[in-house]
């Protein structure tokens, strides 16, 4: 009796004059070469744009303050992001859109509109409180929502959640507020330095307090709730065309009228500006905190609940779905394939962990119908993937998992070499288990 392949028969390739044309413009190289270009220029004109307001002294003071919250800033969103890191291009990218692109897009249009207000009222004042509360909220809310849209639409794989759209949407506001942050902090110091002989208290150090000390979570928290919106359309079906679309752009309004808020509480004052930071930023910033922090432990919940349907289908051993699914169970197993094999060890560890952690998602989301049509093919990868990389991160998760577990595991299931979980047998043509037949979800 033959045995089947464990996978589809792959068709036959197509003939060279089937395939379709690839116009100049939709080459990938050509892509990326566009959009590095874009965002050297966006940093080459606000850098110069300023460096003019500031002076280059006042420039790099307030480079120099500036950059005191970003790394901590950027190590939460990455903390939060390490059930299923994704790929630092993204994060560089939306780092870069947020200090190049999206700040220029502001500085261009706040001024310009704060211009045409106070020309068409003769107010310049009632212009710029206008432009602080209305205009500034709507157009520094779209233009970081923008790097948010673009890695939604063509980095896909990699956006699969809610933490996904957090971790994009507040690293691109790190990177807008940084800019921002430069601009009012170099203003702040050549302030200082006109008005040294009259005596008064520095700007510079309560402009620092105010922007980097009290509120250095200000821009994130207001464009998170747009990589929220983005986050729960991850979740729909691709059918489900109506919400896609309302769900992001209900987090961008929200965004909007939280910034609003924000820049409309320094009209009422002193007092306007802290009640409205005690009673509203504060609250709404720990929910906000609470819920990321949910989510994440939502996610090692899932990959203990789906992966244990491929331990017994043979792809996984019976202790790794516990292992993967606890955070300090993956950092054990690195160490333990670091300190056993050496630091090449680790790494594949590592893949093996994030890899099995997308395969996880992947079977969540196929379950609930919102897989796509492309499921056993992704599927495929990331079994292929697995077990490619098994050799060193099997014991080591296997020895992960005995570390940490709560209470012993059985002694069947401590290793990988007893009945009926040992090693899957191999299909004699192929080399993948044979026990891939048993998941219910390949084609």
């Amino acid at each position: 009796m033959a045995i089947s392949p464990p996978y589809p028969i792959p068709p036959e390739a197509p003939a060279p004059g089937a395939l379709r044309r690839v116009r100049w413009w939709q080459r990938r190289a050509i892509r990326v070469g566009g959009l590095v270009t874009l965002l050297a220029l966006s940093g080459l004109v606000i850098l110069a744009l300023v460096r003019e307001q500031t002076g280059t002294e006042g420039f790099l003071v307030g480079l120099g303050l500036a950059v005191v919250p970003v790394p901590l800033l950027v190590a939460a969103f990455r903390w939060l992001d390490r059930v299923e890191p994704g790929p630092w291009r993204n994060l560089l990218f939306s780092f870069s859109w947020g200090a190049c692109a999206a700040a220029l897009i502001a500085i261009v249009a706040n001024s310009f509109a704060i211009r045409w207000i106070a020309t068409a009222t003769a107010d310049p004042t009632s212009a710029d409180t206008l432009g602080a509360t209305v205009i500034a909220p709507i157009v520094e809310e779209s233009a970081k929502a923008a790097a948010v849209l673009l890695v939604f639409l063509f980095r896909r794989r990699d956006f699969t959640g809610i933490v996904d759209g957090v971790v994009i949407a507040g690293v691109t506001a790190t990177g807008f507020a940084f800019t921002e942050n430069i601009l009012y902090l170099g203003n702040a110091f050549v302030t200082d330095q006109l008005s040294r002989e009259s005596g008064l208290a520095s700007v510079t150090a309560a402009t620092f307090f105010v922007r980097v000390v009290m509120s250095p979570f200000a821009h994130p928290l207001f464009t998170v709730l747009t990589g929220i919106g983005f986050g729960f359309a991850a979740f729909a079906a691709d059918r489900q065309r109506l919400r896609r679309l309302l769900l992001p752009l209900t987090g961008l309004l929200l965004a909007m009228g939280m910034h609003a808020l924000w820049n409309g509480s320094a009209v009422f004052g002193q007092f306007g500006f802290f009640t409205v930071y005690a009673v509203f930023m504060l609250p709404v910033f720990g929910l906000l905190t609470w819920l990321a922090v949910w989510t994440r432990q939502r996610e090692l919940r899932t990959i203990r609940a789906e992966l244990p349907a491929y331990a017994a289908a043979g792809w996984l051993t019976p202790p790794e779905p516990y292992a993967l699914g606890s955070m300090r169970a993956r950092a054990l197993a690195r160490d333990y394939a670091s300190y056993t094999w050496g630091k090449a060890a680790a790494r594949t560890v590592a893949e093996y962990q994030r890899y099995a952690t997308s395969l996880a998602f992947l079977r969540h989301r196929g379950r609930r119908g919102r897989a796509g049509a492309d499921f056993v093919v992704r599927e495929r990868e990331l079994l292929e993937k697995l077990w490619e990389r098994r050799e060193p991160a099997r014991p080591a998760l296997a020895y992960a998992a005995r570390a940490t577990a709560p209470v012993m595991l059985p002694a069947q299931y401590a290793g990988y070499g007893h009945p009926p979980y040992g090693y899957p047998q191999l299909h004699p043509a192929y080399g993948y288990p044979t026990a891939y037949e048993n998941n219910p979800y390949r084609s």
